[in-house]
């Protein structure tokens, strides 16, 4: 087998760190946009639910296409799966503006359903991209999978942090709620671009993507080779010590599962309980508090950055949680916030509850890097590709059965 310069394997490393973190924020920004305007649409739509009903519709296909994306990851070109997303999500973005625009900020059932729609989309171009994204990335390195776990956490923070500062530049102001709005979904839309633009036309180009890549492609991997010739070259040389098989046979995606349901029903877990709480009760089951409709945002925010700094934490090696059985106590241990977060709701302080809020998105960022970055290993490139798509899966399976437990929280209440 031909050799190469071990050099290859480093070479770019940190530039494509830096270009998974940004992907990252790509994939969830336009969504986290929706989320972080909360109070301009329960403005809007005081009567419907904004924060619940646009996180089911997001969920139920994004769920939906995730399924069937996964189901036939093995035979999907990778590179126009993940540019079709990042393009939807652009397009999405400019669907808000231009609706908003339409109707001059007024409210009304056709102007939700139009919302919602768009929503729907969004949930659509995050099935293309997150699962596509970490499949991809599962067989390269695991940090690459943690700088774009960390992204997508940090679309959140960024968001927050831009929501607060929108919402404060025009609180004064005529209409102010909206302007905010309008100019946080432009910013938004040329973020996206830009995904769309970094994906295309550099990640494929970085030494180090492409010498994984063509790793993956020596292994069996079908996935890759559209992304192989947009770098350039689509026989880049491997070398003996990297243990490529000299049979392309692979796990089946049934043993695959078997040998890692664990982690799937962990993940599952994390996000079943995370959604049942966020967004939803944060941003109305939370009661009056001195911030005023400031609150809902504060809560989103803590959440956003607390998530974010948990996802960095496994870094430290001595920190990662690396054993099945430890992640599979604390996922169930996290279920304990549910009865904490009632009573802090009803009889504790605004204190309390960003406190829970926080530790909330601190364990739901640190479980995800943990679970995502340990499960593929000992894999060949197509089996982590697989497995990747189909932890994803479970991921969003998880957020789908959040979303609809977040209702739970509205009994004896009274629509």
């Amino acid at each position: 087998m031909a050799t190469s310069n071990p050099a290859t394997k480093l070479e770019g490393r940190y530039y494509a760190l830096v270009v998974c973190w940004l992907l990252g924020n790509g994939c969830l920004f336009s969504w986290n946009s929706m989320l972080t305007i909360v109070d301009y649409y329960g403005y809007l739509f005081p009567r419907y639910h904004p924060s619940r009903i646009l996180t089911l519709a997001y969920q139920i296909f994004a769920i939906g296409t995730l399924s069937l994306l996964a189901y036939k990851e093995a035979k999907i070109n990778t590179r126009l799966r993940n540019l079709f997303g990042y393009s939807l999500f652009f397009l999405s973005c400019l669907a808000v503006l231009v609706l908003d625009l339409a109707t001059s900020g007024k409210g009304g059932i056709g102007s939700f359903v139009g919302v919602c729609v768009i929503s729907a989309a969004f949930g659509l171009a995050d099935a293309h991209v997150q699962g596509g994204m970490i499949g991809d990335l599962s067989l390269m390195r695991p940090e690459f999978v943690q700088s774009y776990l960390a992204g997508l956490a940090a679309s959140g923070a960024l968001t927050s942090g831009l929501r607060l500062i929108t919402k404060a530049a025009f609180e004064n102001s005529r209409d102010g709620l909206r302007k905010g709005a309008i100019l946080f979904f432009a910013i938004s839309a040329f973020f996206e671009l830009l995904c769309v633009l970094l994906y295309a036309y550099v990640f494929p180009k970085i030494p180090i993507v492409k010498y994984y890549r063509a790793r993956a492609a020596a292994q069996g991997s079908k996935t890759v080779s559209a992304d192989l010739a947009a770098g350039g070259n689509q026989d880049l040389p491997v070398t003996q010590e990297d243990d490529v098989p000299t049979s392309n046979q692979r796990l089946s995606n049934k043993q695959l599962l078997s040998k890692n349901l664990d982690y799937g029903i962990n993940l599952f877990l994390v996000y079943l309980l995370t959604l049942s709480i966020f967004p939803g009760f944060l941003s109305e089951d939370t009661g009056k508090h001195s911030l005023g409709d400031w609150y809902a945002l504060v809560l989103i925010a803590m959440y956003n950055v607390w998530d974010l700094v948990g996802r960095y934490i496994p870094l430290i090696e001595r920190l990662k949680m690396e054993s099945r059985k430890g992640l599979t106590i604390t996922s169930l241990g996290r279920f304990l916030l549910v009865p904490a977060f009632y009573f802090t709701a009803r009889y504790g302080n605004q204190g309390w509850m960003i406190f829970l809020t926080s530790f909330l998105g601190l364990s739901n960022g640190y479980l995800t890097v943990c679970i995502l970055t340990s499960a593929p290993k000992g894999y060949t490139a197509p089996e982590q590709n697989a497995l990747g798509n189909y932890l994803v899966l479970f991921l969003s399976g998880g957020m789908f059965a959040g979303v609809t437990s977040d209702w739970l929280w509205l009994i004896g209440k009274g629509w």
